[in-house]
């Protein structure tokens, strides 16, 4: 499928979900990544003013675990969180923030994705890692 269709095809999907909730949108994919933006306002900062890590934390499951749905079979299986490690390394007022998830592992029953969260000027502001397991569709 080419890149900008299905692009836009995940872009659809986001409708009514905390993905158009956070404003996320994915950007670019290619052979073991994916690429997703969010705006960051007010609308995802703590108390203290600043981006709040569960948004950040969002951002990264959302374009991790995309990376690895576009990466199997999905007719015979989907692809379900196991566990999210992240480390916020620089707070964030405002701006853009851009995810990179890539695969570390791409097993047959185990993914493991990094994923790296980047502001509009390159600085790095969280990294995280992302395991997810490869289960048949009919186990959920």
């Amino acid at each position: 499928m080419e890149k900008q269709i299905q692009l836009d095809k995940l872009n659809q999907m986001n409708s009514n979900t905390l993905m158009e909730t956070l404003e996320i949108k994915f950007t670019d994919l290619g052979e073991g990544f994916m690429e997703a933006q969010m705006p960051v306002s007010s609308k995802v900062h703590q108390p203290y003013g600043i981006l709040h890590g569960g948004a950040s934390i969002a951002l990264a499951e959302t374009v991790g675990s995309v990376l690895s749905v576009v990466s199997i079979d999905n007719q015979k299986f989907k692809s379900v969180g196991m566990q999210m490690i992240a480390n916020h390394l620089k707070p964030k007022r405002e701006g853009f923030l851009r995810a990179r998830a890539e695969f570390v592992r791409k097993g047959r029953t185990v993914h493991l994705i990094k994923i790296e969260i980047f502001d509009e000027t390159n600085e790095l502001i969280s990294y995280c890692h992302l395991t997810t397991s490869i289960v048949p569709n009919d186990y959920v």
